[in-house]
């Protein structure tokens, strides 16, 4: 489309429209400036799609690893107590699947020691009448533990509250394991002492006690937990028992039922099929989103009504979603029949995603784990680095390689063409804001000459009139054209 002008408009003296003609004369310039900034915005949508999909690979990748990692869910045990109430437990990787009878005794406990109530309050001296000192001899850890001497001293030590302080410091300074304060009721204050082990380490008694009107009651607690396990007797001075099976944490709880205790415990070390389940659940999840992402590029409306995908045409992606779907049908031999994805009761729909369901002896996945973890597992992962998510990780690292990875080159080439693009659009950009400067100039020279066309008419029509007047008043004038005539 040209440039229009009114002449009308022109000649009235309203002269141009200096900037809309410029605009006018650049817009006509500017054609090839919108196919290069369309096709940036193209380049830039594409570039969005090839991150999120690179984004999904990744997680797709993490979700392949959990599957391939010998430390992983896969190998992940579970310990099942069929009852809580007397013992929990966990277990670790290297635990070994089995039935196990258990019977606690008694709970591991920690020592205390108390005085009998002091009438006269936990501010009073207790010292003996005339005394102006005492000794307390502590021990902690029954009959062999060790023995800690407490001087008493007269308007230093000698109340309950005093007394309680001194405990603490020592024990905090000395590492006595032992924690002191004052409780109080209707009948007076006692000294409380209470060991912070538990078990016969904990245990406390009163070796000494020197010229003070404190009475000690009997001690209590410091035993250790006593239990069977199938059988075989064992003792632990916590209520958190290490070793006793291996790689089990038992947590005990309560003693058995019975008396004396002896209602077992059954214990279940096995699969943890709950963990295994999740992991596989996370990398059908993780792959269905690579795949619907992949696949809606593909999407196209056959009226044309809606654009194409940005990605419709890109070969890369053509090949990322048959390596994926390679990957996904991979198999391995023998392993009691567990030799691909549809065999564990994962099966594959007619879009590529996947959808945990049943074999085709109608098992689902739990059962499958349920009935053959290691044969699950080994399906996964194997010494041999040959198991489908061994083969899948592999290929998974090719596949989101920074370099050679095939979404990554595609986003590669295309940030380059976006850069050329965006120097060529600045570099013209900058071209027409010189041309359009310059234009400006000289529209602005010639609309000032435009304006004054007016006043310069006026003045020309008002000249000539003058000189028409001028004529028109002297005959002399008009009729002096001279006249040729005979000399004869």
């Amino acid at each position: 489309m040209g440039v229009s002008l009114n002449p009308s408009t022109i000649l009235s003296g309203q002269g141009l429209d200096v900037s809309s003609l410029v605009q006018q004369i650049i817009s006509e310039q500017s054609g090839e400036l919108s196919v290069w900034q369309g096709q940036d915005t193209a380049l830039a949508t594409q570039n969005g799609v090839l991150d999120g999909i690179n984004n999904d690979l990744t997680s797709l990748q993490t979700a392949v690893q959990a599957l391939a990692d010998p430390a992983g869910a896969l190998t992940a045990q579970a310990a099942t107590s069929s009852n809580t109430g007397v013992l929990t437990a966990t277990a670790q990787s290297n635990a070994i699947a089995g039935t196990h009878q258990i019977v606690v005794s008694n709970l591991a406990t920690t020592g205390s020691l108390y005085t009998d109530p002091v009438a006269a309050g936990a501010n009073a001296s207790f010292l003996a009448g005339g005394q102006t000192s005492g000794d307390i001899q502590l021990q902690v850890g029954g009959g062999s533990g060790a023995t800690h001497d407490i001087a008493i001293t007269q308007g230093s030590n000698d109340t309950l509250n005093t007394l309680a302080s001194s405990i603490n410091t020592q024990s905090a300074a000395n590492n006595w394991g032992v924690t002191a304060s004052v409780v109080s009721d209707g009948s007076g204050s006692r000294l409380a002492l209470q060991s912070q082990n538990s078990g016969t380490g904990g245990a406390l008694a009163i070796a000494a006690n020197t010229n003070t009107t404190l009475t000690f009651d009997a001690p209590t607690g410091g035993t250790n937990a006593n239990l069977t396990i199938d059988g075989v007797p064992f003792s632990s001075s916590t209520n958190t028992v290490i070793g006793a099976i291996q790689g089990v944490t038992l947590n005990l709880v309560s003693p058995s039922a019975g008396t004396p205790p002896s209602q077992p415990t059954q214990l279940t070390v096995g699969a943890d099929t709950s963990q295994i389940t999740t992991a596989v659940n996370n990398f059908v999840s993780a792959y269905n989103t690579v795949v619907s992402t992949i696949n809606s590029q593909y999407v196209v409306d056959p009226t044309g009504a809606t654009p194409a995908p940005p990605l419709e045409s890109d070969i890369s992606l053509r090949s990322l979603q048959s390596s994926i779907l390679a990957d996904a049908s991979y198999a391995i031999g023998g392993n009691d029949g567990l030799v691909n994805l549809a065999a564990l009761g994962i099966n594959a729909n007619n879009d590529g995603t996947l959808t945990v369901g049943t074999n085709a002896s109608g098992q689902t996945f739990a059962q499958v784990v349920a009935s053959n973890p290691s044969a699950v597992q080994n399906f996964f992962q194997n010494a041999t680095n040959t198991g489908f998510a061994n083969n899948f990780n592999t290929d998974l690292s090719n596949l989101t390689n920074p370099t050679t990875g095939p979404l990554n080159v595609d986003l590669a080439q295309n940030e380059a063409e976006q850069q050329d693009l965006n120097t060529t659009i600045t570099n013209f950009q900058t071209q027409l804001t010189t041309e359009q400067t310059a234009l400006t100039q000289e529209y602005d020279s010639v609309n000032a000459s435009l304006q004054s066309y007016p006043l310069l008419l006026q003045e020309v029509t008002e000249t000539l009139g003058t000189l028409d007047s001028g004529t028109s008043s002297s005959g002399a004038l008009i009729s002096s054209e001279p006249t040729l005539t005979s000399g004869l």
